[in-house]
């Protein structure tokens, strides 16, 4: 009976997964032959059971990576079967990426399949050579490597890299697909990509708590299991909202809901909710009652897990339909309009109505990413302060001001007006540049999250690592203390500024998705290093001496202002395959443009610099007052015996001077 029971979630996944994928399919015409060039019923049907199993796949590996890093003991056996579980799954992904590219490539070409050079150097050109093929065979070559790491790695900091990298592989994936037109393809992109990343932790990690199921006795399986319960909320939290914002791009319309693939879209929904009930099932009642119940009680639970395994496989198997089914909203390239515009060849879409104050407050283009991850921050934030103040203990409420501002403005920042003509004038680009690089850090650093995380965040005793475990392990880190350095955080700071305006850099972060969200991350991280290192008040190594600070301050100061009128003085174009091509008849030439953002730089963005060294030197001289403070109690203690001891040092040393 208990192998039975450990093998019957997994069946029960891909059982009904497999039954769900076909009914979809039969339903939706998913599958159903074209008029012209049908490639077979096997190549018709074998693509999306191949996605299908590239998802489980995926799924797989990413849970039994994350319940690695986050959940799991690495002195107890349940390590080694969840890495086994990542390699066994990574292979699955590996060989179903390899049938998706041939199937792809099959229904491409229409070409049978035969065993001959011509076929070979055919699917070696597709591979190779067109973005589709490219996208499938970097997935393969991914895969494969995550399934050796897998094997050969052990280690709890390496495999952190390793769950990175095999969330990276789901890039090529995430632009596959259908991506709601090239208007919306960014944004479809970011929601397939997080849908994908989260339903694996969210699938992946119940999988493997089914297959680990001999490991986990006792209070150990309630220990594993509340820790994967909390994972599986924010998992659901962000599925919801990926999943609506796909179904958003692409259905459009409400009528368009009941079209085949709104019904399928319905359908997915209906699961998702009750797989949500699952969750709140596992978390008000499942986990308490089992942990007063002994042993012998548990079997109805794996019973409820593989119920739930069930349903999840019926979403997988719909999800992999929809992928195939024609979306009621067709999908229009800029390059088949009739007439299209500069700008629209440039980014897909059409200009937005010329930039205007009102417009920067009223216009919006939402980046579900920094969405979520300022929504987030702003929760875990709230909740910290909330569980300090319950045991009695005080934070500052400026903190938490200054903290929820900066987040709001980074949500602002991404997803508000700014976001939406920084695409298409320099200016705006450079505003969301002064904003996430020196504004936002000037608020999130005060905030001193760090510090709240390891006073509200739980120790570990069990060997494994939780999120205070890694924070601790990152600030009394080497590569921490050497970038949290003032002098290399400043050097960083001021210095990628040249470095990614006169390299290809900034073209790859203007042009495309990933490096615009690369800019993002760059910008926010160095400029809150920066901060960090001068009025950071978060454990760090080796802050020097106030004046120091100021004098690093100064020079960065000079440095921006120096790139501000370079810009403002420049009479060359940067990127005029880019900005010089969008087509504004508002009558401001794209030169000028530019030379507003070298003032934006020169001035907006000295403004927080100012801050900070009105910040420094009211630091420098609090601390000043504390030393003496501390100086004139000490004497107080002990009748100032120091100066008592420096006298005496003095006349000795005249004494001796007299008797030479």
């Amino acid at each position: 009976m208990p192998r039975l029971l450990r093998i019957a979630g997994p069946a029960a996944l891909v059982a009904a997964a497999l039954v769900a994928i076909l009914v979809s399919l039969s339903f939706a015409g998913g599958a159903s032959a074209p008029l012209l060039l049908d490639p077979g019923p096997v190549v018709r049907f074998g693509l999306p059971i191949a996605k299908l199993f590239v998802n489980l796949g995926i799924a797989g590996t990413i849970g039994a990576l994350v319940l690695v890093c986050f959940a799991l003991d690495p002195e107890r056996p349940e390590y080694a079967r969840a890495l086994d579980v990542a390699a066994a799954s990574a292979a699955l992904w590996t060989v179903a990426a390899g049938f998706t590219a041939l199937y792809t490539f099959l229904t491409v070409f229409t070409q049978p399949i035969r065993f001959d050079d011509a076929f070979g150097e055919l699917l070696g050109q597709f591979l190779t050579t067109t973005q589709l093929g490219q996208a499938w065979l970097l997935t393969m070559l991914v895969a494969a490597a995550v399934t050796v790491l897998c094997f050969a790695v052990r280690n709890q900091i390496a495999l952190v890299f390793v769950t990175v990298f095999a969330a990276a592989g789901l890039l090529p994936i995430a632009v596959q697909g259908h991506q709601g037109g090239t208007a919306e393809h960014d944004s479809a992109s970011t929601a397939t990509f997080l849908h994908v990343l989260l339903a694996g932790v969210w699938l992946g990690g119940l999988v493997t708590l089914a297959l680990l199921r001999p490991q986990l006795e006792g209070s150990r399986l309630v220990t594993v299991l509340t820790r994967y319960s909390t994972l599986a909320l924010v998992s659901f939290i962000v599925v919801a909202a990926s999943g609506y914002l796909s179904a958003a791009i692409r259905v459009d319309e409400l009528a368009n809901l009941l079209s085949p693939y709104g019904v399928l879209v319905l359908v997915k929904v209906a699961i998702l909710l009750v797989l949500g009930l699952f969750g709140a099932f596992y978390r008000r009642w499942v986990i308490e009652r089992m942990s007063r119940s002994s042993g012998r009680e548990r079997g109805w639970f794996w019973a409820i897990v593989s119920a739930e395994l069930a349903f999840m496989g019926i979403a997988s198997g719909v999800a992999a339909a929809l992928a195939r089914t024609p979306t009621p909203v067709p999908e229009v390239a800029a390059t088949s309009l009739p007439n299209p515009t500069p700008a629209e060849l440039l980014t897909g879409a059409a200009l937005p109505p010329p930039l205007t104050v009102e417009r920067l407050f009223t216009l919006w283009s939402p980046d579900l990413l920094w969405i979520l991850i300022c929504a987030f921050g702003i929760f875990f934030y709230l909740a910290g302060v909330a569980r300090l103040r319950r045991r009695g203990d005080s934070w500052p409420v400026f903190r938490a001001v200054l903290w929820v501002s900066g987040m709001l403005l980074l949500a602002y920042v991404t997803s508000g007006g700014v976001n939406v003509y920084e695409k298409y004038l320099f200016s705006a680009h450079m505003m969301a540049h002064m904003t996430l690089g020196m504004m936002i850090p000037v608020l999130l650093v005060p905030g001193a999250p760090i510090t709240l995380a390891l006073r509200t965040i739980h120790k570990r005793a069990d060997g494994s690592r939780g999120p205070r475990e890694w924070i601790m392990l990152a600030v009394h880190s080497r590569p921490f203390a050497f970038f949290a350095n003032p002098v290399v955080a400043a050097a960083l700071f001021a210095g990628s500024l040249w470095l990614f305006y006169y390299s290809p850099l900034f073209s790859w972060a203007t042009t495309n998705h990933l490096g615009h969200q690369w800019m993002i991350v760059h910008f926010l991280i160095t400029g809150y290093i920066f901060v960090q290192s001068l009025i950071g008040i978060d454990p760090s190594p080796g802050r020097p001496p106030y004046p120091v600070r100021l004098m690093i301050l100064l020079g960065t100061m000079a440095l921006h202002a120096f790139f501000g009128l370079a810009l403002m003085s420049g009479t060359g174009l940067l990127l005029a395959e880019w900005y010089g091509s969008m087509g504004w008849a508002t009558g401001v030439t794209a030169l000028q443009d530019q030379q507003l953002a070298g003032g934006i730089a020169w001035s907006v963005g000295e403004i927080p610099t100012v801050t900070l060294a009105i910040v420094v030197a009211i630091l420098w001289a609090r601390s000043d007052e504390r030393d003496s403070k501390r100086y004139d109690r000490k004497a107080d203690r002990d009748g100032e015996l120091e100066l008592e001891d420096y006298n005496r040092m003095l006349a000795d040393r005249a004494t001796q001077d007299r008797s030479r």
